[in-house]
């Protein structure tokens, strides 16, 4: 934890912390280094008795920063440890903010307990509410980690184009690789195992040239420590893993794929972690990536995670 954060009020999924001294309070800057495990990170402006109250001093605060600020409004409410998106009857969920764009954060821990925060939205920062895009599993989804894929898409704003082919470790039985056909970027799956159907409705029986028109998959029925460049080609532009591996293994393999393929300019690898302590080795995760040559690097825990991190890598 940052250095002069004191733990303050806590309850499971909501956490609230003090400065270090009142000469030198929290401000907005104290939140651009948003810890791993926080999904939304406010500057907390105090507990109320009632929802219209926190929203009282959210446009209070709002606009002490300056006139004609208008906020976007977020209210959740904490049941059993997590953040629910709450919603007024026929009320439609609030819209992405802009960049720089104020959001308060209303939060609901019983019928008369609110807290208030503010923050201003900045990019690769989660537009949703309570930074969960609440997503529901499609039916035809081969497994969760399309979930995981979308998620990520959402909380750091992903774009992905048609010209994109990604490779994918630990692909089956093709949860990601699903969600990448529906964005129109074909896929290299790299793994022993079988993938569903709906994704080998895809398939070709080698990478073929650039893509064109509808998205193919490649599925590469090695280990990931068994695939050499032929079984790449040389247009790879998006590395990712889910692999039931360590952090280092997991990134030792995308060193080796970015020799391999220097055209991946990004990288979305999932860490499979024993314990979450293993998050102290974060500054190691990062100065391999860095070492890598991207230039972005971000970390964070998503609601459909379990002991589990988003490690993002893009810009190389």
């Amino acid at each position: 934890m940052n250095a002069g954060w004191r733990p303050s009020y806590q309850r499971r999924g909501f956490v609230t912390f003090k400065s270090e001294s009142a000469a030198k309070p929290f401000s907005l800057s104290t939140l651009e280094d948003a810890p791993a495990l926080a999904r939304r990170l406010c500057l907390s402006l105090g507990k109320v008795t009632a929802r219209e109250e926190a929203v009282r001093i959210i446009a209070e605060a709002v606009t002490a920063h300056g006139p004609g600020n208008a906020p976007v409004i977020h209210h959740v409410r904490l049941t059993g440890g997590r953040l629910e998106r709450v919603t007024g009857s026929g009320d439609p969920p609030p819209e992405a903010p802009a960049i720089g764009q104020w959001v308060g954060t209303v939060v609901e821990l019983g019928p008369d307990e609110f807290w208030a925060g503010i923050h201003r939205h900045a990019a690769l920062v989660s537009p949703d509410p309570g930074g969960s895009g609440f997503l529901m599993l499609p039916d035809d989804a081969p497994s969760r980690a399309w979930l995981k894929l979308e998620e990520a898409a959402r909380f750091f704003g992903l774009r992905f184009s048609p010209r994109d082919i990604a490779v994918e470790l630990g692909c089956a039985p093709g949860g990601v690789i699903h969600a990448l056909l529906q964005r129109n970027v074909s896929v290299i799956g790299v793994d022993p195992a079988k993938l569903a159907p709906v994704v080998m409705a895809r398939a070709v029986p080698g990478v073929p040239g650039p893509p064109h028109g509808t998205p193919w998959v490649f599925h590469c029925r090695k280990p990931a420590a068994l695939v050499a460049k032929r079984d790449l080609g040389t247009r790879v532009t998006w590395f990712l893993s889910d692999m039931n591996q360590s952090p280092a293994v997991a990134l030792k393999e995308c060193a080796r794929f970015v020799r391999m393929c220097p055209s991946i300019r990004s990288a979305l690898i999932t860490l499979k972690l024993t314990d979450l302590s293993q998050i102290v080795e974060k500054p190691a995760w990062f100065r391999s990536l860095h070492e890598m040559g991207f230039k972005t690097v971000r970390l964070q825990q998503l609601s459909v995670h379990n002991r589990e991190l988003a490690l993002l890598a893009l810009d190389r």
